[in-house]
C-alpha cells in the first residue's frame, strides 16, 4: 500500500490575506458629485456593487458629506473654474476626477482641485476598483509620509531650541554646554515638560530681557 505524501512547503496552497485597504471596501464612504445621467448613475451602481457606501448629489455641495473617504467629481466644461474649499483642507479625501476628454485646460483644472487620479467618462467597469484602491493607497502613503516630515521638522526645531537655550545658559551663568543641557533636562523633569519647551522658555525670557530701554 502507498502511503500517501506528506505535503510540504511547496505543494501546500498559500492562502495570503486581503490587504486592509481591500477589506476596508464595505465600509468605505463614497461622495460622487456627478449629474444624475446614465454614466452618473451607472458609476453609483459600480460602485456600490464593489461594496461601497455611496452618496451622489449633483450639482456638487459646497461642502462634503460628515465622513467622506472618498469623492468621485465630474468635471464639466462649465466647471473648469470651480474651486471647492473643502479640496485644500488638510483632513480632505482623495478626489478622482470624472473627465469626458483631455487638454491643457482641463488638465489644469483637475490639478487645481487636487485630483489624485481621473477616470475616463463613459465609466467602464473595468479599472474602477484598481483606481479607487489606488488612489486610496496613494492619499494614505502621502499622508504618513506628510505627518513623519512635520514630526521630523518639529524635532529639527526643538533640537535648534536646545543649541540655543544652551548658548544662553553659557554666557548668562558661564558654565559649560553639557551643564546647561543638564539644567534644561532637570527643569524639564521637575516641570513635567519637554525639554524643548523649557528651552523655549529660556529663549523666550532671553528676548523680553534683552530689549533695550528707549533713550531719555
Amino acid at each position: 500500500m502507498v502511503k500517501p505524501k506528506t505535503p510540504t512547503l511547496s505543494t501546500k496552497r498559500v492562502v495570503r490575506e486581503a490587504p486592509q485597504i481591500l477589506r476596508d471596501l464595505r465600509s468605505l464612504r463614497v461622495c460622487v458629485f456627478h449629474p444624475r445621467d446614465q454614466d452618473g448613475q451607472g458609476l453609483t451602481r459600480q460602485l456600490e456593487r464593489i461594496g461601497c457606501q455611496v452618496q451622489a448629489f449633483w450639482p456638487p455641495l459646497p461642502d462634503l458629506p460628515e465622513g467622506a473617504d472618498v469623492v468621485f467629481l465630474a468635471l464639466s466644461p462649465d466647471m473648469l473654474d470651480a474651486d471647492f474649499a473643502w479640496c485644500h483642507r488638510e483632513d480632505a479625501p482623495p478626489v478622482i476626477a470624472v473627465i469626458a476628454y483631455e487638454n491643457p485646460t482641463l488638465i489644469e483644472a483637475v490639478l487645481r482641485l487636487g485630483a489624485i487620479a481621473t477616470v475616463a467618462s463613459p465609466v467602464r467597469s473595468f479599472g474602477l476598483l484598481s483606481v479607487l484602491v489606488l488612489a486610496r493607497d496613494w492619499h494614505d502613503t502621502v499622508k504618513k509620509q506628510q505627518k513623519r516630515i512635520a514630526q521630523l521638522e518639529a524635532k529639527l526645531r526643538g533640537a535648534r531650541q536646545i543649541t540655543e537655550a544652551q548658548e544662553i545658559l553659557c554666557t548668562q551663568h558661564g558654565i559649560s554646554k553639557e551643564e546647561a543641557y543638564h539644567v534644561i533636562r532637570e527643569q524639564a523633569m521637575q516641570k513635567r515638560v519637554t525639554a524643548e519647551e523649557i528651552a523655549r522658555s529660556i529663549i523666550n525670557a532671553n528676548e523680553i530681557l534683552s530689549v533695550k530701554k528707549p533713550r531719555s
